[in-house]
């Protein structure tokens, strides 16, 4: 019986150490660009126990704490107007498509630049892809404008249109660093539009990551305060048993 409690609260612990480092990631990304928060999803897990005829009465079934998914919350974020003519915003729930050395990744980080060939980047140096490939500009080109449905074009005239994608199933992306995802069946994206001069924050709230750190604390503490309690009762009864055997 106390191994069964303490195994109960171990699993506990477990999924709480694991919540704990999904609330910290999200709070070190409050000021990312884009960023978008994860949350984490439990469920009861039933194990049943030895049971046998000659039992006064069945055992009763024990319930774990179960990590099982990590989820995307892809909420928007609040747009912050930089009046940059080289940052974008999206509106909706598409992505922007980046080349990089592993293949084509996604995100929503619009804070782009340009490299020192003239290619139009994002914060990592990958370049940004347009429905044609990277976009290229020349060392005299002014005046870049950004169309709502991703159209680019400057002094020089047309440029290309930025690769806008949504997904049926975004929750099948994967997340990797650098504040891409990878993943997913990307398809053109038809309900997003861009803001040019305008910058996406992270949908991350300090007050309620903050507010959930807390309340994650106070439950592992007090699951390895029952842990510590389970322990002593289990040496004080082996103690006991030694001593009825002297």
């Amino acid at each position: 019986m106390i191994e069964n409690a303490q195994l109960i609260s171990l699993s506990r612990q477990i999924a709480l150490q694991r919540q704990m480092d999904v609330v910290a990631n999200n709070m070190a990304n409050i000021n990312t660009t884009g960023f978008k928060g994860e949350q984490i999803l439990f469920e009861e897990y039933v194990m049943p126990v030895a049971r046998d005829q000659v039992f006064p009465s069945l055992d009763q079934p024990l319930s774990y704490v179960q990590d099982w998914a990590t989820i995307h919350d892809l909420s928007g974020g609040g747009m912050v107007q930089t009046g940059s003519e080289l940052d974008v915003g999206l509106n909706g729930d598409g992505f922007f498509a980046v080349q990089t050395p592993a293949g084509d990744r996604w995100t929503r980080a619009g804070t782009f630049q340009l490299s020192a060939n003239g290619t139009l980047v994002d914060a990592s140096g990958n370049p940004v892809l347009g429905e044609a490939g990277p976009i290229q500009f020349g060392p005299d080109e002014t005046g870049i404008l950004i169309a709502t449905d991703g159209a680019i074009s400057s002094s020089a005239g047309p440029k290309g249109r930025l690769r806008l994608v949504e997904f049926a199933n975004a929750q099948e992306l994967l997340r990797e660093g650098s504040n891409l995802f990878s993943g997913g069946t990307p398809v053109a994206a038809t309900n997003t539009r861009a803001m040019q001069g305008f910058i996406e924050k992270s949908n991350v709230s300090g007050v309620s990551e903050m507010a959930e750190m807390i309340r994650v604390t106070r439950a592992y503490e007090s699951a390895a305060s029952l842990a510590s309690k389970q322990d002593e009762l289990r040496r004080t009864a082996i103690q006991r048993l030694g001593d009825s055997n002297a």
